[in-house]
């Protein structure tokens, strides 16, 4: 029988090398590449086209849910596994309009990992059961009030490097633009967002969890 092949993606790394050894276990899986950030990830699926890619929701540059967007989009047959600490309805809207195909907890994932990769490598959703509770929830609460909504997924990206303080000039080198171009996405942000500084845009983007609370300009 084949072997799962799959991506890992976390940008701790002993947390990384921890869920490696716990798949290197399972005969009927292997990971084919290990990724610190999303732009690596999106880089070594395109490569490796793997089954099943297990994203870190939270990781600098671009977050798991912006990598699991441009997945479902760009490679299709590689389906994610989003690897959380939280269980807000309004993350799990966002991983469903994304396009993942599992969802788990941090703290339950040396348990349910293995079978979540098993299930949706045939094809089959894996939302543990308080993701499936918040899902039923968010359904009862009516459309998501969320800003992020109001954004492209370039804009959300930007959001994301001006929080983690990122200069124009590094942006634009991160996402291959020019400075203009990412002075006028920062414009749009604000705009969108009716915010007025980066000050502003980075209590935003801590608050939607885009990026951890440690984080701000350098």
């Amino acid at each position: 029988m084949d072997k799962i092949e799959v991506l890992l993606a976390d940008d701790h790394t002993l947390v990384r090398q921890g869920l490696k050894i716990l798949l290197e276990r399972e005969p009927g899986i292997e990971v084919v590449a290990e990724a610190g950030d999303g732009h690596q990830a999106l880089e070594l699926i395109e490569e490796n086209r793997p089954q099943v890619a297990v994203l870190d929701i939270s990781m600098p540059q671009m977050n798991g849910l912006e990598a699991a967007r441009r997945i479902a989009k760009s490679v299709p047959q590689t389906k994610v596994v989003l690897l959380s600490m939280y269980k807000s309805q309004e993350y799990i809207r966002e991983a469903v309009r994304a396009g993942v195909w599992g969802y788990i907890l941090k703290e339950n994932a040396a348990g349910e990992l293995v079978e979540a990769i098993h299930k949706v490598a045939r094809g089959e959703y894996h939302f543990a059961p308080p993701i499936l509770e918040a899902i039923v929830e968010s359904a009862r609460s009516g459309p998501s009030s969320s800003k992020l909504t109001l954004l492209t997924p370039r804009e959300r990206e930007v959001l994301q490097l001006i929080a983690e303080g990122h200069t124009n000039e590094e942006i634009a080198k991160l996402i291959y633009r020019s400075p203009e171009t990412v002075r006028s996405h920062r414009a749009s942000l604000m705009k969108k967002l009716k915010l007025h500084s980066v000050a502003e845009l980075v209590r935003f983007a801590v608050a939607q969890g885009l990026v951890p609370r440690e984080a701000g300009p350098r």
